[in-house]
């Protein structure tokens, strides 16, 4: 029943919007492309996922570019709709004015207007043409992000130190092999003293990082390249065999950390040294508000912190940072986090504008944030998932420069 109303639902639409397109030009292969191309999109969209993997919850692929398709022409039909219903209503309106201020004895609609037409079909090419353009090239539009932060208490030797944060790889969706190289070299590039990656290094299995695995080797800093994991990173999103099988999922995934060098801290710290100054890196497991796995366990991961010690916490989900962190007895100056992937997509005007649908499930979704002197920076991510794209929210490489505050 589900399949048969959304096919309904979606050749309602799109008999619709083809109204506008009847309407705009009399040019009948225009009508034809426009119904070839939508009966296309929906056959691949039913055969991708009435045949494909039916274990996994997260869109592999062929399922992904199938709903990246899908959700292109819808954007179009329900741009086009938006001014054919508002220009229906009002024929209707004239319609039975006419009707009954005497004007004429029958009730008969209004044509529609080409021009508004024609301006409908104008304004939905922009969401389709940007979501196309979101697939074959926006997400691999990396931006480099700098930002230079200052810290009363940062220890002296450390002004000046550089961290590159990465965060959701989902080495499960690439396709692009040089493309990702050129992201990985661009990290190299920022020389900064340590690397820290905020979780979901794939999309369900360890497998998925195996093609990549020589490449995120090459990533190299001073003081090391750290981790920790994300909600995708369990296993969670796919069924397996039996328990046995996804724990050694998860083993093999941090033993494929390991052989690449990557430093995980799985609810535990490490400390950067300079001389006789330190500060803290702090590793928790996931933690997520609203259903995400809770597995990160932040005063077992300060164990060998002292309350004094300036403190980056590493969380991948930043709704950790309200519930669990602020309110923590210690203060951790700098939160790292990713997850929400600023939903890959919205509107960035750097400096005076940032949107996307997602602030409407997390405060905290793009950049950084303060709140009574703790900073939390949320990453872009560094892949994508779902749709397979980025449109105004690209991928992301942050850089930050620590500052002591007495000496800037």
């Amino acid at each position: 029943m589900r399949w048969i109303f959304f096919i309904l639902l979606y050749l309602f639409l799109g008999f619709y919007a083809l109204q506008a397109i009847k309407t705009a030009t009399k040019a009948s292969w225009a009508y034809y492309l426009f119904i070839a191309l939508s009966f296309l999109v929906l056959a691949n969209f039913i055969y991708q996922f009435t045949t494909g993997d039916e274990q996994s919850r997260v869109l592999g692929r062929a399922k992904s570019y199938a709903f990246g398709f899908l959700l292109t022409v819808i954007a179009f039909n329900l741009v086009t709709i938006l001014f054919l219903l508002s220009e229906d209503i009002f024929r209707l309106v004239e319609g039975a004015y006419r009707k009954f201020s005497g004007d004429q004895g029958t009730f008969t609609i209004p044509q529609r207007r080409r021009f508004l037409s024609l301006l409908a079909t104008g304004v939905a090419a922009i969401p389709f043409g940007a979501l196309l353009y979101g697939m074959y090239k926006g997400k691999y539009n990396y931006k480099v992000l700098t930002y230079e932060m200052g810290f009363d208490d940062l220890p002296e030797a450390f002004d000046g130190y550089r961290i590159t944060q990465l965060s959701d790889i989902h080495s499960g969706s690439f396709d692009n092999r040089k493309a990702v190289e050129y992201a990985v070299d661009l990290v190299n590039k920022q020389g900064s003293d340590a690397i820290l990656f905020t979780g979901d290094m794939v999309n369900n299995k360890a497998s998925e990082m195996h093609p990549w695995k020589d490449l995120f080797a090459t990533l190299t800093a001073k003081d090391g390249v750290f981790s920790v994991l994300g909600n995708h990173d369990y296993g969670d999103y796919v069924d397996w065999e039996n328990a046995a099988a996804k724990k050694e999922n998860l083993s093999e995934l941090k033993r494929l950390q390991q052989d690449m060098g990557f430093d995980l801290l799985l609810n535990e710290s490490r400390f950067l040294k300079r001389g006789d100054d330190r500060i803290a890196l702090v590793g928790v497991e996931n933690w997520g508000k609203g259903g995400f796995k809770k597995a990160g366990d932040l005063n077992r991961a300060s164990a060998n912190v002292s309350k004094d010690d300036f403190k980056i916490l590493m969380s991948h989900d930043p709704s950790h940072w309200e519930e669990e962190v602020l309110p923590h007895p210690y203060h951790y100056h700098l939160t790292l986090s990713g997850h929400t992937h600023g939903m890959q997509f919205g509107i960035e005007i750097p400096g005076w504008f940032k949107w996307s649908p997602v602030k409407w499930r997390y405060k905290q979704w793009a950049g950084i944030y303060e709140q009574m002197g703790h900073y939390i920076n949320v990453n872009r991510g560094f892949g994508f998932l779902g749709y397979p794209g980025r449109v105004g929210i690209w991928p992301e490489i942050t850089v930050i420069t620590l500052r002591k505050k007495s000496l800037t």
